[in-house]
């Protein structure tokens, strides 16, 4: 078989018969490699479209909403709502709020531990009525009262000496009260529990029950009840002692972010070892119709109480009959006090708490706190708060 012969292009022929032919390689036919290409899988294919499907489906709407749609439309998407730009003027009030009252939000000062009890929210002095209170105190040079009043409607408020320290006698049953409550509503203790009554809860000063028998039982409900409508110092102590004695009653004071009401001593506490201030008083006071406090049974129950107190010779002695008052009293020789919220018959609601230190015994103190809560009567239903 005869070989191939190769025949050289024409650029080649012409080298080899130039004078430098004896200087070129023979030439060389080269052969380039095809590429191969990669085989796709189907599957990853219709993955791909898919995710791509999605991903416009998601993205594009948003993008043409966020971003395109306001750079060349100023119609809003939803015309119906309107901007409250009231909002913007007091952004304190209305984003950086922690508290609210009549429709207001407010910003509470903060604390470490959030009191369960809620402040009173104050607006203004009600200084024609301070200036009377005043004047009428000066009258009175052997008496030092510390009186706080508060308008539910209006948050003013009108205070003398109402941060000061005073002894608290039978008032501070009111804390007592809630701290049954409280417990009650914990399931810690029930209404209609029994406790039997012995010489240690047996206490000299007002109530009944002191004078009763050795093991006489009671339920729960009518410890409270003679409790405040009697002052009972008996039932108090047995109440105190069925829901963690004197230091579980101060740690709840604590907790309510009562700073300055404290309980030293059981009932009769005739030295005056347990205190308050009017104003702290006149915080729990609002806080039994606190519903985010006390459920509305608990409510209900130390309203009931609380109307039906048998010493009516003070602040509701200066009172209407119309008027309803529901209080505890407090009285041990050196100290003589109400406190409590007034209903009146215009619809006008307010507290008031009255703690008068007084020569021991003297009636002046008593005289003081009727004419006092007359004056103050009559400045709450005739002014326009």
């Amino acid at each position: 078989m005869a070989r191939p012969v190769y025949k050289p292009d024409v650029r080649y022929d012409y080298y080899r018969q130039s004078k430098y032919s004896h200087n070129i390689r023979p030439a060389v036919r080269r052969t380039s490699k095809k590429q191969l290409k990669k085989r796709v899988h189907p599957l990853a294919v219709i993955f791909q479209l898919i995710f791509a499907f999605f991903f416009v489906m998601q993205v594009a709407p948003l993008y043409m909403d966020q971003v395109t749609r306001p750079l060349f439309v100023r119609t809003p998407k939803y015309p119906a709502l309107k901007v409250d730009y009231n909002q913007f003027y007091s952004p304190t009030s209305s984003y950086l709020a922690n508290n609210h009252f009549l429709g207001i939000n407010l910003l509470s000062s903060t604390e470490l531990k959030k009191p369960q009890m809620q402040s009173l929210y104050e607006t203004y002095h009600m200084t024609d009525l301070e200036n009377n209170l005043k004047f009428m105190a000066a009258s009175h040079p052997a008496l030092k009262p510390s009186i706080y009043v508060w308008d539910y409607e209006s948050g003013k408020h009108a205070d003398l000496n109402a941060d000061d320290i005073y002894p608290t006698a039978s008032i501070i049953k009111i804390p007592v009260l809630i701290q049954l409550f409280k417990a009650i509503e914990a399931g810690m203790i029930k209404l209609d529990d029994k406790i039997a009554m012995t010489d240690y809860y047996k206490s000299e000063g007002s109530g009944s029950l002191q004078f009763k028998g050795d093991n006489a039982v009671y339920s729960v409900d009518e410890l409270a009840r003679v409790m405040i409508t009697e002052s009972d110092n008996s039932a108090t102590n047995m109440l105190m002692d069925a829901t963690g004695g004197m230091n579980a009653m101060n740690q709840s004071l604590r907790k309510w972010g009562m700073k300055h009401t404290r309980l030293n001593d059981w009932l009769p506490d005739l030295s005056g070892t347990n205190v308050t201030t009017s104003k702290e008083m006149a915080t729990m006071l609002y806080n039994i119709d606190n519903p985010n406090f006390l459920t509305l049974n608990s409510r209900e129950k130390m309203v009931d109480y609380m109307s039906h107190v048998h010493n009516n010779r003070l602040v509701q002695a200066g009172l209407p009959s119309s008027a309803i008052f529901i209080h505890k009293t407090g009285d041990i020789g050196k100290m003589l006090g109400d406190a409590g919220i007034v209903y009146t018959p215009n619809g006008k609601k307010y507290i008031v708490v009255m703690l008068v230190n007084r020569p021991y015994n003297s009636p002046e103190g008593k005289d003081f706190i009727v004419a006092a809560s007359s004056l103050i009567y009559n400045y709450m239903i005739n002014a326009n708060l």
